[in-house]
């Protein structure tokens, strides 16, 4: 089992006063804005992404 990753900035305010919250795997509490948000890993894409460059514009 790895670690829990951390969230670098709050996605509400972008703050980085972030700390564990109590509520469960995932949780975190940012203290800047005093809101509380989950992070949470869906799975994997079946096809994965495709990239669609285009070089810039055509000449």
């Amino acid at each position: 089992m790895s670690e829990r990753a951390a969230p670098f900035y709050c996605p509400y305010c972008g703050d980085e006063d972030l700390r564990p919250a109590e509520q469960g795997h995932g949780a975190w509490e940012c203290a800047a804005c005093n809101r509380a948000f989950q992070l949470k890993f869906l799975g994997l894409l079946a096809r994965g992404l495709q990239r669609h460059d285009s070089g810039g514009d055509p000449t």
